[in-house]
């Protein structure tokens, strides 16, 4: 791969960090004090500036490395998370997510923002009440003081083999100053690094990370060997060494964690500081000199720094010397593992590596593997016409075939079952949660509620409930603008809603469900519910309905939907536009989705989106319709009954009820509505299709047969064609011909009187 394709992948995980990012931080804003959670939200912030890292992306690091910060005080109990806390840190996150966004698409970030955060962060790190939003204001410039001098490479001592074969080592800074206040003045820590054999399998080195430590300071090491077993019961694979280090720099604590941030997470780290100030007599304490195994100067690039007291020749001797020093230690450790294999034997060999791939197995996560989209449609779009072909193959051999038993008949039935599994495995790899597209619901809860001076609370259901991902990507706007309305509209001011016996904080939830082979989706809110009266009046006097209007409840709520209509008394940035409501309308008719609304005045709302769960196959009912082919989504199907002449009435001029189990229904000619026919069937000749429409009452749509049920393949019209009211799209059947897949909700929709503006005969156009 070049690096575009590594950097692809990088955003990639960046996106699953900070999904696992906002979800860990909405867990702590619940209540959940799992250390386990804390952790996980440091990983997220941790990997995301690693990465950043490594392709050079220095806004995102910096924000990120105080951000880790903060969050490392978190997880050491230095800080509590509250809420005023952890509304810092959604913010950061939102910020996190921008600067992200920014690395991989260009463009800008708020500036001013990330500056206040970062401001807030380290207020909270420090244990401070973060600053007011108005520091942000750049500060005067202070005037320029002189640059200062260089500090030199730090001098590393040459080394001398003990007795026992290792080599003391002692790291400082020479300073050149003779100013021993400032060595005194470096905080010290004491660092205990114990490597698990995970690091060593990732390529990583001890030694490296220790030579990188002592670049920061003075340092001493102690190596533990206490864990070494015998030779006969050594594994060459596992990790025995520990070190104790005592460091002093004057770099902080996060340049000595920094040093372990790429193997952290495979050894064992503890890092404190200890005392570095004067002891009672006013002299330096001394760190204590230990010995190692080998100088760590050796594995450095460059060549050793010279000294006044030791001559050229005898550096190199002396670095020379370490390094056999470290080559022998390597090995004897390879061949005290060769040895501990012969001797433990194959059968132990082979225990060990059994309880080895064991322990592997049971902690490895699933394996996934990552696939471009395009192939996925691909490869649904292929599969769709398996099914078709499928169809023509037993339409073909049904026609040619009278008594239907012949072995090919047979085997077509087979293969029908075998396409039918095919097509739901592809699918399957398409099905996404909605979970993803619910975590941004959260991030624009949070930056409404701040506009509007609200206080709302977000809480989430079903956030695993599967749909196909071209579902998922067209969800964020409709669900973004219903998201507004609810906190601008629904939700009253807090004191408003104090006085009305309810809490300050208002809730929005937003769950998700299967119900019928669809995806039904919810938003509600605790608010005051909709103005019946305002929303009429409005509608009145944008001349949407007549004065004297006979409106239900349901039919005044839905009024909302209209293109232009706002109850907002004035235009602001969020509202007053006349631009949303009816956006959420289309955009889940688009996706072959009905909507409606229930509201309780002075308790809230809740609308509620039917969606199919895959806009490329349908299970649907062939039905015949004035010598016309249509396709009724099966989801949409109640029931189908024969009606009657006594269940048929008449109401009105041109109005016919079916009665259905001691209920009345309107039966709505689906012909007549769609321009087949100039005059109404006789239902009686057709069949009744109960259907469950739009707001929630039933129908029952009358065609003149059923051919039976079939599961086709969607084609948009609109792509092929152009948009024709009451068609939602377009499908190819069995025998090669081009069939219409009804809009249910339109057709309902114009039984009520209103029109489908049909411009020409759908019979001319089919």
């Amino acid at each position: 791969m070049d690096m575009n394709e590594i950097k692809e992948i990088f955003f990639q995980e960046c996106e699953e960090q900070l999904a696992e990012l906002e979800s860990g931080l909405l867990r702590l804003n619940d209540g959940d004090r799992d250390p386990e959670t804390v952790n996980a939200v440091f990983r997220a912030v941790h990997s995301i500036k690693g990465g950043a890292g490594a392709f050079g992306l220095d806004d995102l690091v910096s924000f990120a490395h105080v951000f880790e910060t903060t969050l490392d005080c978190v997880r050491s109990n230095k800080l509590e998370p509250t809420q005023d806390v952890l509304k810092v840190m959604l913010k950061s996150a939102d910020v996190l997510a921008d600067l992200t966004n920014v690395a991989r698409d260009g463009g800008s970030v708020d500036q001013a923002r990330s500056l206040q955060l970062i401001r807030e962060l380290e207020a909270l790190a420090k244990g401070e009440a973060p600053p007011a939003a108005e520091a942000i204001a750049p500060k005067a410039a202070a005037p320029k003081a002189a640059a200062p001098a260089p500090k030199p490479a730090p001098v590393v001592a040459a080394p001398v083999v003990n007795d026992e074969g290792f080599v003391p080592v002692a790291f400082s800074f020479d300073d050149f100053g003779g100013e021993e206040e400032a060595v005194i003045e470096h905080p010290a820590y004491d660092v205990v690094f114990k490597p698990k054999s995970e690091l060593y399998t990732k390529g990583n080195e001890a030694a490296l990370l220790l030579r990188d430590l002592s670049r920061l300071g003075e340092m001493s090491i102690h190596c533990n060997m206490d864990s070494l077993p015998p030779l006969d019961q050594m594994d060459p694979e596992a990790a025995y060494f520990s070190w104790t280090v005592s460091i002093r720099t004057e770099k902080g604590e996060d340049a000595v964690r920094s040093v372990f941030e790429f193997a952290e997470w495979d050894c064992e780290l503890e890092v404190t500081a200890t005392d570095a100030g004067e002891g009672a007599t006013g002299e330096t304490e001394e760190l204590p000199m230990q010995p190692v195994p080998f100088d760590l100067s050796a594995l450095d690039d460059e060549p050793l720094a010279p000294l006044g007291v030791v001559e050229e020749e005898e550096q190199i001797a002396a670095a020379q010397e370490a390094v056999a020093a470290a080559e022998t230690a390597s090995n004897v450790v390879q061949m005290a593992g060769t040895a501990s294999r012969a001797a433990a034997g194959d059968k132990a060999a082979a225990a060990a590596a059994a309880q080895n791939n064991a322990q592997q197995a049971s902690s490895a996560a699933a394996p996934t593997i990552r696939v471009d989209l395009d192939r996925v449609d691909r490869l649904i779009n292929l599969v769709g016409e398996l099914v078709i072909n499928q169809a023509m193959l037993s339409q073909s051999v049904i026609e040619n075939d009278s008594n239907g038993v012949s072995s090919i008949n047979m085997g077509l039935e087979e293969l029908q079952q075998l396409t039918r599994e095919i097509q739901d495995s592809v699918m399957a790899i398409r099905a996404q949660p909605v979970k993803p597209v619910f975590q941004r619901m959260a991030r624009t809860v949070r930056e409404i509620a701040d506009i509007t001076g609200k206080s709302v609370r977000l809480v989430t259901e079903g956030e695993n409930t599967e749909v196909d991902k071209t579902v998922i990507d067209k969800l964020a706007e409709p669900l973004t603008h219903m998201i507004r309305n609810a906190v601008d509209h629904g939700l009253e001011m807090p004191e408003k809603r104090i006085a009305a016996g309810k809490s300050a904080e208002g809730t929005v939830k937003l769950t998700a469900k299967h119900r019928s082979g669809r995806i039904v989706i919810e938003l509600s809110d605790d608010g005051a519910g909709i103005n019946r009266e305002k929303v009429r009046q409005k509608a009145i006097d944008n001349d949407l309905i007549a004065a004297d209007a006979n409106l239900s409840d349901e039919e005044i709520d839905n009024l909302i939907f209209h293109a232009g209509f706002s109850t907002a008394d004035k235009v602001s940035d969020l509202s007053g536009r006349g631009v949303g409501m009816d956006v959420v309308k289309r955009s889940i008719q688009a996706l072959g989705g009905r909507i409606n609304i229930s509201s309780k005045p002075g308790h809230g709302s809740v609308f509620t989106m039917s969606l199919p769960l895959t806009l490329a196959v349908l299970d649907g009912m062939v039905v015949t319709v004035a010598g016309q082919t249509l396709v009724v989504p099966l989801t949409a199907i109640v029931e189908t009954l024969q009606p009657d002449a006594a269940a048929i009435h008449s109401f009105g001029a041109t109005q016919r009820l079916i009665s259905i189990r001691n209920s009345f229904c309107p039966l709505v000619d689906v012909g007549r509505i769609l321009n087949f026919r100039a005059t109404q069937a006789n239902p009686v000749e057709g069949v009744a299709l109960l259907v469950e429409s739009e707001g929630g009452g039933q129908r029952a749509l009358m065609v003149d047969a059923i051919q039976g049920q079939r599961q086709v393949v969607i084609k948009s019209l609109e792509a092929n064609y152009t948009h024709v009211p009451g068609i939602a799209a377009a499908t190819i059947l069995g025998d090669g011909r081009v069939a219409l897949i009804l809009d249910v909700d339109a057709v309902v929709s114009a039984s009520r009187g209103q029109s489908l503006h049909l411009e020409t005969s759908l019979a001319a156009a089919g």
